[in-house]
């Protein structure tokens, strides 16, 4: 199956960390998985270091390096993502969800028919099959 992992679910793999749930780490590790992480994410974390470099150690550099090292493929931003933004729909009363990086990962796993591991609690909202709560 393929994976697009949540910004998050990559820097935890990238750097190992204890945070990483076990189901997620299985799924990571499971040879019969093609694992990808975006250009997104790489986006994400440079804008977050750049802006506090003392509380957000990694920088974007370092995701993608770590994720080339652990195998993982990497995904760039196609229009057909953009696009596919129109297509997910949260309910009315759902919590307020503002984060336009995983938007786009979403867009970009839905757009690909790949599957999307998260941690975060907002993202199931999207009563999306492709999303994989970990």
């Amino acid at each position: 199956m393929k994976i697009l992992l949540d910004t998050h679910i990559a820097i935890w793999a990238v750097v190992d960390s204890e945070e990483l749930p076990d189901e997620a780490r299985a799924m990571i590790l499971d040879e019969d998985n093609e694992i990808y992480y975006s250009a997104a994410s790489v986006w994400e974390i440079t804008i977050k270091h750049m802006a506090h470099p003392e509380t957000f150690l990694y920088s974007g550099k370092y995701l993608a390096e770590g994720c080339e090292a652990n195998g993982f493929m990497s995904l760039p931003i196609f229009d057909k993502h953009s696009a596919e933004l129109e297509t997910l729909v949260r309910p009315k009363d759902a919590p307020p969800h503002k984060d336009p990086f995983d938007r786009i990962l979403l867009a970009q796993a839905k757009s690909e028919g790949m599957k999307f591991m998260t941690h975060d609690g907002l993202i199931p909202y999207y009563n999306e099959s492709f999303i994989v709560s970990v």
